[in-house]
């Protein structure tokens, strides 16, 4: 087995793991959630602790150390929970909420608007700045790209939406 699957995921008290029918559930204070294991692959339950086996074939080998990553981000989610912050950069990008859509305004020639999927909170603190939060790592951050595809920062004067703590390198302009 893989390094990563050897290691035991700790549950915090309030969070409950069970697997049945080639399932697991992990049920918390913020959400519950579940995953789908793959044949082959067995979590083991005792207590306050979380481990990972696998058979003895190649493929599930391999596999056991991304079941155990994928439960350890569900147990944190169900927890703490995962939050994306997003900034728009350009003259008269902005963002707001309306209902359960997102309106963005990026240059483009029409406002664009963004349905945000169940279990995810979008928030907008101030007009340039987006914030994500939720309990499924993978639902947030595909929500965090999907919005930013809308207009990814180019490279000459760096407009567009931009992760918090991205650094856009700008490229000089051409010279005559």
């Amino acid at each position: 087995m893989s390094r990563v699957a050897k290691n035991p995921i700790k549950l915090p008290a309030g969070v409950q793991l069970t697997t049945s029918g080639g399932v697991a559930t992990v049920k918390g204070a913020k959400a519950s959630l579940t995953l789908p294991l793959p044949a082959g692959i067995a979590v083991d339950v005792q207590g306050d602790v979380a481990t990972i086996s696998a058979e003895s074939i190649k493929s599930n080998k391999m596999l056991a150390g991304t079941m155990r990553a994928l439960l350890n981000n569900m147990v944190v989610g169900v927890t703490k929970g995962y939050e994306i912050k997003l900034q728009l950069v350009g003259v008269g990008y902005r963002a707001a909420m309306k209902g359960k859509l997102l309106d963005l305004q990026v240059g483009l020639s029409h406002p664009v608007n963004y349905p945000v999927p169940e279990g995810i909170s979008v928030e907008t603190p101030t007009q340039t700045e987006i914030v994500i939060k939720g309990a499924d790592k993978r639902l947030v951050g595909q929500v965090a790209a999907d919005i930013r595809s809308y207009r990814e920062p180019e490279p000459y004067k760096g407009k567009g939406v931009r992760y918090s703590d991205e650094k856009v390198i700008l490229k000089e302009a051409k010279k005559k």
